[in-house]
């Protein structure tokens, strides 16, 4: 369980102003970037990207916020995360995404045009006034997929994560549920 500052007390852990962290399937990153808000704050806000397409969908859901607690505020939005960011941003309460590869999944599915929400994205990221953490799946390191929708899926999930990545202050990669700082500074955790 992660230890949080008493009531009043910010910044226990400081959060750069952007980290992606990236892995994959059960690699651990939803509950690492969960535990790095809550060892920075007195509270989070959740900004979940999923949507319920199906019972099975809707099960995993339900535990995600179940498993989530009081700790957070969440809002759930799954094809303006630009928005979200901007309109939800308040003093002292970071951010955190989860996550940017079901964005992905949405956006393609409704037939937007993902350079363009991606751009939108960034210039949220630049402009944010508090902290943003931000999960993603990292899908390029499998087979070439069978057919076009799966790799222009691919493909767009990489650019995506590679622009984020560059514009991000910490990048860290998940295996096995341990993580590795990629780029930024280790964070100086109390003792």
């Amino acid at each position: 369980m992660a230890r949080r500052p008493p009531p009043g007390v910010l910044g226990f852990v400081a959060l750069p102003r952007v980290t992606l962290i990236l892995g994959g399937a059960r690699s651990g990153k939803s509950r690492h970037a969960e535990a790095m808000v809550e060892e920075a704050a007195a509270n989070g806000l959740y900004i979940a990207t999923a949507a319920a397409g199906d019972g099975e969908m809707a099960m995993r859901i339900r535990h995600h916020r179940e498993r989530r607690g009081p700790f957070w505020t969440t809002v759930e939005e799954s094809l303006h995360l630009a928005h979200a960011i901007e309109a939800h941003a308040l003093p002292g309460r970071p951010i955190l995404v989860d996550c940017l590869t079901l964005w992905l999944s949405n956006l393609m599915m409704e037939g937007r045009a993902v350079e363009a929400a991606t751009d939108r994205l960034l210039t949220a990221l630049e402009e944010a006034t508090v902290p943003v953490v931000l999960v993603a799946n990292e899908v390029g390191q499998g087979i070439v997929p069978d057919n076009a929708l799966a790799r222009a899926f691919r493909d767009h999930a990489g650019r995506v994560n590679q622009r984020i990545a560059a514009a991000a202050d910490r990048v860290v990669m998940m295996v096995a549920g341990l993580p590795m700082t990629v780029k930024g500074e280790e964070p100086d955790l109390p003792s």
